[in-house]
């Protein structure tokens, strides 16, 4: 799969949510928009970008750890995401390159086919924070590709839909500006912002697949 054409990524985002709202987690999520080309209105979605808010458990199954370290070879289960969710899906645990158990690979694993052509970003931050601290990172790195477009929308939080969000983004209804333009308005001045939003543009036309980021701010 390429592509989405724009009804079937709208019910994409619904099966999504619908998912994180009824189905055990890796990790307590309490956020999921959307930004990008559906927010946008495009169509055809040539990547559907969802953003992920979850909670951090901080160990509270950490007694546990030593199970499935034996078991999947998986380190921190338990620790950084749920020991009764890694015991009820087993195929979707996933660790990072130092074999501890990697939240937003989980979930990513958890939500998404490997074929689909979906961007997850996964943090413990909201998704306007984050935004902030990104743009506020690659400015100062010089490393435009860590922009996070600003352009979202909030469809699930705290355990609530949002069906007008749902209704608006699927008759085309939000008005966003260009992705320059909205740097502009967190600040960039309008060459800085017209260089890094082709940098973005750049960066996002190379992803294939599903990709996944974590964040922990």
């Amino acid at each position: 799969m390429s592509e989405f054409e724009r009804d079937a990524a709208v019910d994409r985002v619904a099966d999504l949510v619908e998912t994180v709202a009824t189905a055990p987690m890796p990790v307590p999520v309490t956020e999921v928009w959307v930004y990008g080309d559906v927010a946008l209105g495009l169509d055809p979605v040539e990547r559907l970008d969802v953003y992920v808010t979850k909670d951090m458990l901080f160990g509270r199954d950490s007694d546990r750890e030593s199970e499935f370290r034996e078991s999947h070879g998986v380190k921190g289960v338990g620790e950084t995401v749920d020991a009764d969710w890694a015991a009820e899906y087993p195929e979707y645990l996933r660790a990072n390159a130092s074999g501890h158990a990697a939240p937003e690979k989980c979930l990513a694993a958890h939500l998404l086919e490997d074929d689909e052509p979906i961007h997850l970003e996964v943090c413990n931050a909201s998704f306007e924070g984050n935004v902030r601290q990104r743009l506020e990172g690659a400015m100062a790195q010089e490393n435009y590709e860590r922009i996070l477009d600003p352009r979202g929308v909030c469809l699930w939080a705290e355990g609530q839909r949002s069906d007008e969000a749902f209704r608006k983004l699927r008759e085309s209804e939000f008005a966003f500006p260009p992705l320059s333009g909205a740097l502009e308005m967190l600040g960039l001045d309008p060459e800085e912002a017209a260089e890094a939003a082709e940098a973005v543009r750049e960066y996002r036309a190379e992803e294939d697949g599903v990709t996944v980021r974590g964040d922990v701010l």
